[in-house]
């Protein structure tokens, strides 16, 4: 079973029904037993990354969190879930996060020619090979909503890259972990594909 948790912010819904549609049994929960319990854990993310390390810190989620990563087990950060594993951010001040991979979540640069936030399709160059890529075109469209992207301190953590206006990292890889800055569960028959990858992902 796979565990969707559940801080009081995200878009919950349309993250377990894309798992429902590829045949995988999710469940949302902030139930720390039933994600120890679950084969599998994501950690979806929309909203302020401050506000919902606050709402992790407040529904004693963090340490689960932790532990579901230390015992091997697959884990999907998705958009804000993918920035929260870092050290930290700069969005609307500095703000510490769950420090699971060194780096830090940076803002788009104002002076840039492209529209902040950046939202809508754009292409993801597989830059390494990851099981839950397997099947998936190198250089498919995946949809994106954000105004801030990942800084990894380890580069070789880096799995897909996405350019708009700068190139940064759109998703990572490492042991047990995937993240992901774009959202699979919005975009379309590639987004499945990773999702329906990722619970048949021992």
């Amino acid at each position: 079973m796979i565990a969707i948790i559940d801080y009081g912010m995200g878009n919950l819904r349309s993250v377990s029904k894309a798992f429902e549609v590829v045949g995988c049994q999710a469940m949302v929960t902030r139930d720390a037993a039933t994600l120890q319990n679950a084969s599998h854990v994501v950690l979806p993310g929309v909203g302020a990354f401050g506000d919902c390390m606050s709402n992790l810190r407040q529904y004693g989620l963090i340490e689960p969190i932790k532990t579901a990563i230390q015992s091997g087990k697959p884990f999907l950060g998705i958009c804000l879930g993918f920035q929260l594993l870092f050290t930290e951010s700069e969005e609307f001040g500095k703000h510490e996060g769950l420090d699971i991979f060194p780096g830090r979540v940076r803002a788009f640069s104002k002076d840039q020619p492209l529209k902040v936030p950046h939202m809508g399709w754009n292409q993801v160059c597989i830059r390494r090979p990851c099981p839950l890529f397997e099947g998936i075109a190198d250089g498919a469209y995946w949809y994106f909503v954000h105004s801030f992207f990942v800084d990894p301190g380890d580069k070789q953590l880096t799995a897909t890259t996405t350019t708009y206006g700068i190139p940064f990292t759109s998703s990572i890889w490492k042991d047990n972990v995937v993240a992901c800055q774009f959202h699979p569960e919005k975009s379309q028959s590639s987004g499945l594909r990773l999702m329906k990858n990722f619970g048949n992902w021992k």
